[in-house]
């Protein structure tokens, strides 16, 4: 291993070499199902013949040309998204940290338009919404905090799924937008009651507030729609996008709608490799697929199965607090730390994710076969089994 990379992982003693569909390979030939998808990116599994395609067909035409020029892909995604969410406008970036930064800046933007010298976003408690300055200070996890104070200012925190709380700032003259998973993912798999979504709009609507949903984790399919806030019958003014829009292959998009819209002029914002011919490539492929393929419409079905066979499996089963999901996100929260459950389940060919300490977190690829999914529910349900028994 190099001691030239920085410290900022504690990396599990593996590399992996190969991919096909939800396995991977590692370098000493061992095979592993993979039920967190690189962390809601490979949707498509890994090393997918389409995609592939794609990305070496652009790569030998045209890879980077900067933002300075037109990019006829960009133009034909930009498209793509924007019948697939009724909104208007996109910005490309590369990662789920700068869609939320784009975001963070059009409401900035947005209130100094209407004369608020303070402008400021309700953000909630367990929240994530990445890790540079302004998207970790907007993070509800003091834990991700820690060392990097002063954070940057301009955001005030209420509990989630809470619209009470939520309503009780509508006499604050400098909150100028609301920024909102769907469904907390790095906060624990937590799904807020129907109708949340549905409320903040109409708070929102009420306040001339900005309603901003990131969707990095729940975007393109994963919740069974094709974004989780059509599952409300609502429409955002701010609508944030990475992970498996690329399937691997870095690329974020902040989608604007209604008074977001026309807020960034030239000069605002910008990024040199956002949006550029190969990564749009990428995410064209990557909906042609999930169209043609009808993946969507089967994940929430697909999805309420999984989440229904870990019930059977472990409801019962001392030590399980709560299991929870929608789609394809699934949350196995225990009564106890459990972290140490991603090296055992390694150990036994598995690969999976816990978050805030305690819960299991599963987000698998939609080509999982349903042999695979058998295998994931009682490998993971065993393994589940035995921690509890060795930690009473």
């Amino acid at each position: 291993m190099s001691n030239h990379i920085m410290n900022t992982y504690a990396r599990l003693p593996v590399t992996f070499e190969k991919g096909d569909g939800a396995t991977l390979q590692d370098s000493e030939g061992k095979m592993y199902l993979d039920a967190i998808s690189g962390i809601a990116v490979t949707s498509l599994g890994h090393a997918h013949p389409f995609i592939s395609e794609a990305i070496c067909k652009q790569s030998q035409q045209l890879i980077h040309t900067s933002n300075l020029y037109h990019i006829k892909k960009q133009q034909m995604l930009a498209d793509q998204l924007i019948e697939l969410s009724g909104m208007e406008q996109v910005f490309f970036c590369n990662s789920g940290a700068e869609a939320n930064e784009a975001a963070i800046k059009i409401a900035k933007k947005f209130g100094h338009q209407q004369g608020i010298t303070n402008p400021t976003i309700v953000v909630m408690e367990n929240s994530f919404h990445g890790r540079t300055m302004a998207t970790l200070s907007a993070t509800g996890n003091p834990k991700v905090h820690e060392g990097f104070q002063p954070l940057v200012g301009g955001f005030t925190r209420v509990p989630f799924d809470n619209v009470a709380a939520v309503e009780a700032l509508s006499d604050n003259r400098d909150i100028v937008a609301i920024l909102v998973e769907p469904i907390q993912g790095e906060g624990g798999v937590y799904v807020p009651q129907k109708g949340y979504l549905k409320a903040l709009r109409k708070i929102c609507d009420a306040n001339n507030w900005l309603l901003m949903i990131d969707e990095i984790q729940t975007g393109m399919g994963r919740t069974g729609q094709w974004f989780a806030f059509q599952h409300e019958n609502i429409t955002p003014d701010v609508l944030t996008l990475a992970k498996a829009l690329g399937n691997g292959v870095p690329i974020g998009a902040c989608i604007a709608n209604n008074k977001a819209t026309d807020v960034l002029a030239p000069g605002n914002h910008g990024t040199t490799f956002g949006g550029n011919p190969l990564a749009c490539a990428v995410g064209l492929a990557v909906i042609e697929v999930l169209k043609t393929h009808n993946y969507i419409p089967a994940i929430a079905k697909k999805g309420a199965l999984l989440l229904n066979q870990f019930k059977s499996a472990l409801t019962q089963q001392p030590g399980i607090s709560s299991i929870r999901g929608q789609g394809y996100m699934i949350g196995i929260q225990l009564d106890r730390p459990c972290a140490e459950l991603v090296k055992m389940a390694l150990e036994r060919g598995l690969l999976i994710n816990v978050t805030r300490g305690d819960t299991v977190r599963l987000l698998p690829s939609f080509v999982m076969s349903q042999q695979q999914t058998d295998e994931l529910v009682t490998k993971l349900s065993q393994l589940i089994i035995d921690f509890l028994s060795i930690t009473d």
